[in-house]
């Protein structure tokens, strides 16, 4: 994927699923949430100049994806779904998909610039 412009990256997590959406970009793909589909993200984030990646806290499930994003020295920050949720719904998005879930993150991203999220410690992962 061939991006030239800095990127606002929304990532949806859900058990089997990671949907991506680039923003302004507006491309969007999905990949397994599982050791193979983090590889490709991260592989495909790498190629491109990365603003802040958002995704919404879910109970753990998004963890370790953060972790690896982290690692590989990318901003990422983690937000409660409520304030994803009321953003969509300020933004007049009421439709609720893993895509369009993907696309407001993005936006919130872009819009509100969340701090990102420090890299845990050994201890703190413990």
């Amino acid at each position: 994927m061939l991006v030239t412009e800095p990127q606002w990256v929304g990532i949806d997590v859900s058990q089997a699923w990671l949907d991506i959406v680039l923003r302004p970009a507006g491309s969007y793909w999905r990949l397994s949430h599982q050791a193979s589909g983090w590889a490709e993200l991260v592989s495909q984030l790498q190629g491109m100049e990365v603003k802040l990646i958002v995704l919404e806290s879910t109970g753990g499930m998004e963890r370790w994806v953060v972790q690896l994003l982290q690692r590989q020295e990318l901003p990422v920050a983690v937000i409660h779904p409520k304030r994803a949720r009321d953003f969509a719904k300020a933004s007049g998005r009421l439709a609720k998909t893993d895509r369009i879930d993907a696309g407001v993150l993005a936006h919130f991203a872009e819009t509100m610039s969340p701090v990102p999220k420090p890299l845990a410690s050994e201890a703190q992962e413990a």
